[in-house]
């Protein structure tokens, strides 16, 4: 790997599936993308990346049926608590006005510093774009809420699906996007190191 990207964004897809697949109900499958959160920050750390954003969960999750986003909630709460424990400078970004934010989550939403702070990492929680930019009947509102997030070069994705789903649109802008088509709770360190090698040939121009 000649080229380790600054920040990478996460998108740790198919939870859902992976537990049908299992023989699981559906929210079964939230706890099981714990650890490897963890195992991701701890390789991510020892290669030198500065930055990581996880996508928790978005706006739109919080209409599937209740008995997952209860799931899916306490798995962001534990993931972010667990993160708390390493060295990380830790921010929670996501719409903390409506019932859906975990309270529990409130004291993180703004940046705090964990042991040496090695890895600046965010983590979004009830966010989606309109909130972050601020749109409000059809107009943007005068700052970003994200505005402490910086530019994303890699987004990894797992669960096969190509699309950002509202993940940081304005970072994401220049993204090279690597797609794992397992599903997040099959992770694997591999995974990690096969989608840096893959950005590490890629020819970054960000357009010029």
């Amino acid at each position: 790997m000649t080229r380790i990207p600054k920040h990478i964004g996460i998108i740790p897809d198919g939870n859902r599936r992976w537990a049908q697949g299992k023989g699981f109900a559906k929210e079964d499958g939230y706890a099981h993308g714990i650890s490897p959160g963890l195992e991701l920050y701890h390789i991510c750390r020892d290669l030198g990346v500065d930055e990581l954003t996880f996508y928790g969960f978005t706006v739109d999750n919080t209409k599937r049926p209740s008995r997952q986003r209860l799931a899916f909630s306490s798995a962001c709460v534990k993931a972010v608590e667990a993160l708390s424990h390493e060295d990380a400078s830790l921010l929670v970004l996501g719409n903390t006005k409506s019932a859906m934010f975990p309270m529990e989550l409130l004291p993180y939403t703004e940046r705090h510093t964990f042991g040496t702070g090695a890895v600046k990492i965010n983590f979004l929680v009830n966010y989606s774009f309109e909130w972050d930019l601020g749109f409000h009947k059809g107009a943007m509102g005068p700052a970003m809420r994200s505005s402490d997030v910086s530019r994303v070069d890699l987004i990894i994705r797992w669960g096969g699906r190509r699309r950002l789903s509202g993940f940081l649109p304005v970072q994401s802008v220049y993204s090279d996007m690597y797609v794992i088509d397992d599903y997040w709770p099959d992770f694997t360190a591999r995974h990690v190191y096969d989608a840096i090698d893959w950005y590490s040939k890629q020819d970054i121009t960000l357009g010029g």
